[in-house]
């Protein structure tokens, strides 16, 4: 029999932005939070870097709103950036009220700068803050009464009051895996917060963890919600090369210390492609390496920053210090080696600055949302700060509804009747494998029309394959992984597909130029009958 929950609200994700959305509401309401594995295993685990905001009195958040908007490529949207920026401080603090300790320097908080900025205003952990900063969240979280957090359970689809055939459409909760049992049990809320992070797995190198598969995306727009900005998918210029390195990121903070990027043989090569040097935005340092790998036909370049102090990096990046001399690298005395990964997807779910989607009910936040922040390109570590600015004003809305009365619609019973166990799970592996190779081989940093159409061809080929395959067969995690990764890479592709300009980290040889104005690429699933 299929187990049913009942919650206030349920958040799908325990990163950043789900937790701390967790936290902000659990004074008023019930809440369930999900993780599809452990709940340290996402994306904000993993950042290094820090967090953007305007802590110093040389800084303002008008310069930072300048800055976002130009790492942007100007179409980042004004009022998203603002309200963003404005809530910098006080998010802060919010973290420091929970418990988060960051690096001090002389009586102060540290503050290091990174690409794209023009002051110091990073404030971070050593060079580990998401570690630092969920963990944390994870033992708040765990510490109230209110919160019931779910591991290894995994979002099948959302149910709306459309799909089961009833007027005044509204999320009124998921069909979610419960990974320990096999079994698809029913969690019910009036409001249903997707913080299911971004989509960077749909490529075969990727700074981020395995669950980056776009879950929260894939399930908003089969529900029927919009999706914006999909092509623009931010690689990180360096991440650690290396046979026995999976997915490790060296921060852009390296770089902001004073880190020069160098070609094989020594020789710096940034002044050559910007101004700003190593310290130009994300996309163009990325594609300046991406170049510079093509034409000299290496598999790698370097990051040095063994000319500063030994003590210096020890103290300032342990982490990376440690990882790479586990490795055999001492980057106090030889540098780094280093490609571009994809790293952070600047478009998503459309949401408003509430969070709100196009469902009644149903929230996004944190990478999953397309909020008009990020515009073209993030600017380096404000995409915790976007976790935690919209987390409570979220909150803030649903809060305002918790003493409407609840949806008791009954929801029916996930039907595994007509399906049976599969004997041919390779499938999922060779599918996987083949939309990760082409999205990076034809939907990376440099792109064509050529190859965005091959692309389109096999993704719609691997659709027909994937949709028989979800309907005759019993649900795995790697089988709604694949189904949703194929869905983002659809997006992905029909989004590059129809941005005819360069902008930011959509850069295609077809058309090298910016367009006459900023425009956003919003997607419509009307009559969309992914199954």
């Amino acid at each position: 029999m299929t187990q049913h929950h009942h919650y206030d609200a349920l958040i799908i994700g325990s990163g950043a932005a789900g937790l701390s959305m967790a936290l902000h509401l659990a004074e008023n309401a019930r809440v369930a939070v999900l993780s599809k594995r452990e709940l340290k295993s996402g994306s904000t685990w993993l950042a290094q870097g820090g967090i953007a905001a305007v802590l110093d009195t040389t800084d303002s958040t008008q310069a930072h709103i300048a800055d976002t908007m130009t790492a942007g490529g100007n179409l980042s949207r004004p009022e998203a950036v603002e309200f963003t920026v404005s809530h910098g401080k006080e998010s802060i603090d919010w973290l420091i009220q929970q418990g988060v300790t960051f690096t001090q320097e002389s009586n102060d908080y540290h503050l290091t700068k990174e690409g794209g900025h023009s002051h110091r205003r990073i404030i971070h952990s050593a060079d580990a803050t998401g570690k630092a900063l969920q963990s944390t969240l994870i033992d708040q979280a765990k510490a109230s009464p209110n919160i019931d957090l779910f591991e290894d359970h995994i979002a099948v689809d959302l149910i709306t009051r459309r799909k089961l055939g009833l007027a005044h459409n509204r999320c009124v909760g998921a069909y979610i895996l419960n990974g320990t049992t096999g079994h698809v049990e029913v969690f019910q809320a009036p409001h249903v917060v997707l913080a299911t992070g971004g989509a960077s797995k749909a490529y075969l190198y990727t700074s981020n963890s395995d669950g980056a598969t776009g879950d929260g995306i894939a399930m908003a727009w089969r529900a029927g919600c919009r999706v914006g900005n999909m092509e623009f998918n931010q690689f990180h210029p360096t991440c650690l090369y290396h046979p026995q390195a999976k997915s490790f990121l060296i921060t852009e903070a390296v770089r902001g210390e004073g880190g020069r990027l160098l070609l094989p043989d020594g020789e710096p090569f940034m002044h050559k492609f910007d101004e700003r040097g190593e310290l130009a935005p994300r996309d163009i340092v990325a594609r300046a390496i991406d170049h510079e790998m093509k034409r000299l036909g290496c598999d790698c370049l370097f990051l040095d920053i063994s000319h500063k102090p030994e003590e210096f990096i020890r103290s300032h990046f342990p982490t990376i210090y440690k990882r790479c001399l586990k490795l055999g690298i001492d980057i106090t005395k030889e540098p780094i080696p280093v490609v571009p990964a994809a790293h952070y997807t600047c478009g998503g779910v459309v949401t408003d600055e509430k969070g709100r989607t196009d469902i009644p009910g149903l929230y996004a936040i944190g990478e999953t949302s397309f909020t008009g922040l990020h515009g073209a390109n993030r600017l380096a570590s404000n995409s915790l700060l976007e976790c935690l600015v919209y987390a409570k004003s979220a909150s803030e809305e649903v809060c305002k509804s918790l003493s409407q009365p609840l949806d008791r619609s009954l929801i029916p019973a996930w039907d595994e009747s007509q399906v049976t166990d599969s004997d041919e799970d390779v499938i999922i592996s060779h599918n996987w494998d083949e939309i990760r190779r082409f999205m990076w081989d034809y939907v990376g940093i440099v792109r064509t029309t050529k190859r965005l159409q091959r692309a389109k061809h096999r993704i719609d080929l691997l659709h027909h394959e994937i949709s028989e395959y979800y309907s005759n067969y019993k649900i795995s995690n790697d089988l709604l992984e694949l189904r949703n990764l194929a869905v983002v890479a659809d997006l992905i592709i029909r989004s590059a597909m129809l941005r005819h300009e360069s902008r930011g980290l959509h850069y295609t040889l077809d058309y090298p130029e910016l367009g006459p104005e900023p425009i956003d690429t919003i997607l419509t699933p009307i009559n969309f009958s992914w199954n």
